[in-house]
This record gives structure tokens, sequence and C-alpha cells, in this order.
């Protein structure tokens, strides 16, 4: 939801300092199918987690296609431990509250209406990264945004699904510093 609310807030307010907006598999028009799975993930597991083991096991239940960590140490970064001394997932479950699965004639927690108004208005240079394999960004979403922000580049990471930092950190890494590196952002950046 970063991606979304960063999209909103630059291009619904020009005056923010941003040198360079990355978008990493959102755009207005999100798969429903995807974006259920999602929101039906973070509802789970309200009762938290025994141990990391468990922690591991739910995420691979939700992204069976990523490779198994030897190395567990890096879902902390996503969890807290509670006075009770289990695992619960770092976000607040209480804004869950307001999620809406989207629908047919409901777009859920954003409007795509307003997204899209707020995505012609960019005026940075943005980078959209897309997992291949995401269920939430399908690629006809992408060229759509595409239109919207003609001047945005484009990179499609093959073997990541919406989780693209997490699938292949390395490969999205390069990209967001390739990115970044462009003369066009870091002119941006100087001036």
């Amino acid at each position: 939801m970063g991606g979304l609310t960063a999209m909103l807030a630059l291009g619904e307010d020009d005056s923010l300092p941003c040198s360079a907006l990355v978008l990493v598999d959102v755009a207005p028009r999100l798969e429903q199918q995807g974006v259920r799975r999602i929101i039906e993930f973070m509802c789970r597991h309200h009762d938290g987690f025994d141990d990391i083991q468990q922690v591991r096991d739910a995420v691979a239940a939700y992204n069976p296609h990523r490779a198994h960590a030897n190395d567990l140490s890096g879902l902390h970064k996503n969890l807290r431990r509670h006075n009770d001394g289990r695992l619960y997932w770092h976000w607040d479950p209480a804004f869950l509250d307001h999620a809406r699965l989207p629908s047919e004639t409901d777009d859920g927690m954003f409007e795509r209406i307003r997204l899209e108004s707020a995505a012609r208005k960019l005026s940075m240079p943005v980078l959209l990264i897309r997992g291949h394999q995401s269920d939430v960004l399908s690629d006809q979403g992408a060229r759509e945004l595409l239109d919207l922000v003609p001047h945005a580049d484009y990179e499609v990471l093959d073997q990541a699904g919406h989780m693209v930092a997490g699938d292949k950190n390395t490969i999205f890494t390069e990209a967001v510093l390739n990115f970044l590196h462009n003369p066009s952002c870091i002119g941006d950046a100087l001036g």
C-alpha cells in the first residue's frame, strides 16, 4: 500500500519534495484475486505464532514459489514479540478493519479514478517494477499505468511475484540503483 499512498500523495500535492518514485508491483488497476489473497493472508494469525518456524510456514503457504531461506533472521523485521512471548505481524491488525476487498463494482481501499488522476500528475522520474509471477499487478495493469505516466521506466523481474524485493532482492536492488543512477534522476535530485 506504500506505493499507492505515495502515488496519491505526490500526484495530489506537487509541493512535496521528491526527486524520484519507485512503485513496486502497484498501479491504479490491480487484480482483484491477488489483492484478495493478500488481505486474507494479512487477516490470518491474529493469535500470533509460537516461533519463527511457524512464521516461515505461513509465508511459504502464501508464497510457495519462493525459495525457502535457511536463515530466518530476516523475518524478524516483520514481527514484534508481545508480553505473552508470542510473535505477531508488525502491522496493526486494526487497519484491516477498514480494508475492503475489491469487487466488480468496488475498487476496494483506493478509488481507481483518484489513483489515475494522481498518476497523470506525477512529474518526477518514476520506475515501475513488476514481478512476472505477480497475481496483484498484471502486465495490462502496468501498461495502463505507463499510459498515464509516459515518462516512467518499467522493469519486469522474472522469478518474482508480488513480494518482488523478498523474492529477488539482489535483482530488485540492482534495478532500483540503476534507475537512481540514471542521469535524469541525478539531475532532478541535484537541481
